[in-house]
């Protein structure tokens, strides 16, 4: 496979001279290539990115929980207390705190405003609270904290939470599918434009297997010009696909997810530079077989 791979990338000049330069539609493979190869970059990224934001969303919310204190403002002490007491005694809870009226303010301002979040809004005492998933027992501790509690609310997240990071896996799941067909797209341009240049080209064909050319020698000649135009375009698309990803803050200032969209880190661009390679063994795996396919017609 290696010696295949450079002997492409070097050329076989007798053999490149077999096959008219014109026979292989070069231009439209190049720009093909490099279009497609630029949407494959984006979609590759969004891939990568939502996958990401799945694992973030699965994993950074996964143990954490909130109980609110829904109370009148004389029994909101008693039953912070009593909320805390049920939460410290409950199974599968590892740490309980209260949150700082402050915290709940900053939280608030980047969507509100610092005045509105802390002035309008009568905001409930909150407790935080770290848990153990598999241990835990939401519906017992529900019950529990209605009992000695009932102003405390239990909120685990999972309504919020699992939409979202169900949503991020489809999305993903969409990107590897765009990413799937732009691949079999680039493989039918290839294989065309191969193809063509074989129709095309019969006379020639003709005289070289009368110089005795084994089909694998023409199948070359037909093969290799339109796989390095594919990878030239290719590397052509996915360069400015980088560079427009690279000028993408990595997040806002409030942490705004679409900003995100682009690599996040070294193995996530290593990813993003196999496209150019993968689309030339695509262009060259699909031309061959096109080729020959036309040479067994002409045998």
């Amino acid at each position: 496979m290696a010696a295949r791979a450079g002997r492409l990338v070097r050329g076989d000049a007798p053999v490149d001279r077999l096959a008219p330069r014109d026979a292989h539609g070069g231009r439209a493979v190049a720009f093909l290539s490099a279009s497609l190869s630029f949407l494959a970059v984006l979609a590759l990224a969004l891939a990568l990115s939502t996958g990401h934001l799945a694992e973030e969303w699965r994993a950074g919310t996964d143990q954490e929980a909130t109980v609110m204190i829904l109370a009148p403002e004389a029994e909101m002490e008693a039953q912070a207390r009593a909320a805390l007491d049920v939460l410290r005694a409950a199974e599968g809870v590892v740490a309980v705190r209260t949150v700082p009226l402050e915290e709940q303010v900053a939280l608030l301002e980047p969507w509100l405003g610092a005045q509105v979040a802390g002035d309008a809004l009568p905001l409930p005492l909150l407790i935080a609270v770290t848990a153990d998933r598999s241990a835990l027992d939401p519906e017992a501790l529900r019950l529990a904290l209605a009992e000695e509690a009932p102003g405390a609310v239990f909120d685990d997240h999972d309504a919020w939470r699992l939409p979202l990071v169900e949503a991020a896996e489809r999305m993903r799941a969409f990107a590897f599918a765009s990413l799937g067909l732009l691949a079999l797209s680039l493989a039918a341009i290839a294989g065309l434009a191969a193809g063509a240049a074989t129709r095309a080209n019969g006379a020639i064909v003709r005289t070289l297997r009368q110089l005795g050319a084994r089909d694998g020698h023409i199948a070359r000649a037909f093969t290799r010009r339109p796989s390095v135009l594919a990878l030239g375009g290719a590397v052509v698309g996915a360069a400015v696909a980088s560079g427009l990803l690279a000028l993408l803050p990595p997040e806002s200032e409030n942490g705004f997810f679409l900003n995100a969209i682009g690599p996040a880190d070294w193995p996530d661009w290593a990813v993003l530079l196999c496209v150019p390679p993968a689309a030339a063994l695509i262009a060259w795996a699909s031309a061959r077989r096109a080729v020959r396919r036309g040479l067994r017609r002409w045998s």
